[in-house]
């Protein structure tokens, strides 16, 4: 076995937790890295892990060569990378998740014109709402809603992450029937059909719970419908089932298209937004930063910025 490849899987070992994550990381089975392991255990004449069906460990010997191989495996690796970059096309793989109202409704459209711009990159794009572990995975880029506390990454603000009360186009619906003046009215929007969204992680529906101008309101609807899927969510707002409080970048598509009618732009969520995250390392590959600079640049061509969302253009139609 090559030395450095030991080394590399003995760290992803490490990083991951387990061989089986290892092993995705490399492109392996899973049985390919235990062999690895037990031959660098053989050649070493000490153990490195305790083994368990539901857990990997480290023992003290293992814990001690992992200190001073992860030094050495991250210098050559950052080597490699900086090599590579000497050549000004960003080029290889870059493996990107994406969370699925966001990437189909903001990146998805861009792929094709990155794709244009830089030919050599080998995109392996994947679409999903549960929560994927970068590290363990392998994800070099990823897009984030609401708030992160993974200390392993490092993540730039794309955009706030705005939530509106949203009706159908085809209602009659309007202003009058949930505000009382200038203030929402929590006994009209009760007695109001909803739409909810239900998180598959959790089975747990995002509450009806937030503020307008400052007052906390908080709605238990008497009728609402339940469902598990973003897209299905915004199409049921825009059929006129309900009533429902939606993030900005799921109904842009929907309210251009004069679907969907936006009733009130609620208070921001305290740390929420919309990020951009990579896993901290101490060089960043050129194609990483190619992709995260392409997405910024056409985010701002539609009104996106670090502060600012389509919604800030549309203001004078909305009560806040």
């Amino acid at each position: 076995m090559d030395k450095f490849k030991g080394m590399s899987l003995f760290m992803s070992a490490v990083e991951t937790g387990s061989f089986a994550a290892a092993a995705k990381k490399h492109a392996t089975d899973p049985s390919n890295v235990s062999k690895a392991m037990k031959k660098l255990e053989e050649q070493l004449g000490v153990q490195l892990f305790y083994r368990s069906t539901r857990k990997l460990s480290l023992t003290a010997a293992g814990q001690k060569y992992a200190d001073s191989v992860g030094h050495i495996v991250a210098q050559l690796q950052t080597v490699e990378d900086e090599l590579l970059s000497d050549n000004d096309t960003p080029q290889g793989p870059l493996k990107v998740n994406l969370p699925v109202a966001y990437g189909r409704n903001y990146i998805l459209p861009m792929l094709a014109k990155f794709k244009k711009a830089y030919p050599l990159i080998e995109l392996d794009v994947s679409f999903n709402d549960h929560y994927v572990d970068m590290i363990s995975e392998g994800v070099d880029v990823a897009i984030r809603s609401g708030s992160l506390a993974d200390s392993r990454l490092v993540a730039q603000k794309l955009s706030p992450m705005s939530f509106v009360l949203c009706a159908s186009a085809k209602q009659s619906l309007d202003l009058q029937d949930i505000f009382d003046g200038d203030q929402l009215n929590e006994e009209k929007m009760r007695a109001l059909p909803w739409v909810q969204f239900r998180f598959r992680q959790t089975g747990r529906c995002m509450p009806i719970d937030f503020s307008y101008s400052g007052k906390h309101i908080q709605i238990k609807p008497s009728s609402t419908t339940i469902v598990d899927d973003g897209g299905a969510f915004v199409e049921l707002c825009a059929e006129g089932v309900g009533l429902a409080m939606i993030p900005h970048f799921a109904i842009k598509s929907q309210v251009e298209a004069g679907n969907i009618k936006v009733l009130a732009k609620i208070d921001e969520f305290a740390n929420s937004g919309v990020f951009i995250v990579y896993p901290k390392r101490q060089y960043l590959p050129k194609r990483s930063r190619a992709f995260i600079d392409f997405v910024k640049a056409e985010l701002k061509t539609m009104g996106e910025t670090a502060k600012t969302t389509w919604l800030d253009y549309i203001r004078h139609s909305l009560r806040e």
